[in-house]
């Protein structure tokens, strides 16, 4: 099986865990919630060995804020469970569109010092990606219209996650943050970018933007 088939199995069973966790909500969804988040922060402290306890302290504050944000957006009301969809939807879309955008038509780098393998073109494909799949949920589900115009922000600030979680692997000497994930390397590698969309969009949430 080739790489790109290997990483799509492994997005494909993470995709159908967390819409399940998130469907059920209640007690499955924090306590896997709280696994991941636990996980997340074993792998900071193996990344940030060594640097000092303001980076310890700041891995239990990176793992904790989207865990509480997750949790926030799925259990506060009626439209939580399609909320939280929609934080996925941006989150794996904008991941998925950099992708394959960057793969076909990616030329010139985003950050060569950080992340050689990201570019321009990358960055604009995951945005538009999680414009047009954010905005159809949105229109999908009655969800607020303010919603149309988070998401392509929200876009950028998921690879500006990737770029940062990049940038610490680079720093520390590794390639992926851990060797659980099958072509995807560690929970870090793959929940960089929702970090900040579920702490932005708890955020929105909390004054009433949503």
């Amino acid at each position: 099986m080739n790489e790109l088939a290997i990483r799509s199995l492994t997005g494909a069973i993470m995709i159908v865990a967390a819409l399940t966790a998130a469907y059920v909500g209640g007690t499955l969804f924090a306590v896997a919630v709280a696994a991941v988040a636990t996980l997340m922060f074993y792998e900071w402290t193996r990344i940030t060995r060594g640097w000092g306890a303001a980076w310890y302290m700041g891995g239990f504050v990176y793992a904790l804020l989207p865990a509480l944000g997750l949790l926030w957006i799925r259990e506060r009301d009626e439209h939580g469970l399609y909320l939280l969809i929609w934080v996925f939807i941006v989150t794996w879309s904008t991941d998925i569109g950099a992708y394959f955008a960057g793969r076909t038509f990616g030329k010139r780098k985003l950050a060569p010092t950080i992340s050689p393998n990201k570019t321009v073109e990358g960055l604009f494909g995951g945005i538009a990606a999680a414009t047009v799949l954010g905005g159809a949920w949105v229109l999908a589900t009655g969800l607020g219209i303010a919603l149309l115009a988070l998401a392509p922000v929200l876009a950028v600030a998921a690879q500006a996650g990737d770029l940062f979680e990049s940038g610490m692997k680079r720093r520390a000497g590794v390639k992926d943050s851990g060797t659980w994930l099958p072509g995807h390397g560690g929970a870090l590698d793959r929940l960089d970018g929702l970090v900040p969309v579920a702490v932005l969009t708890a955020g929105a949430q909390l004054m009433g933007l949503t």
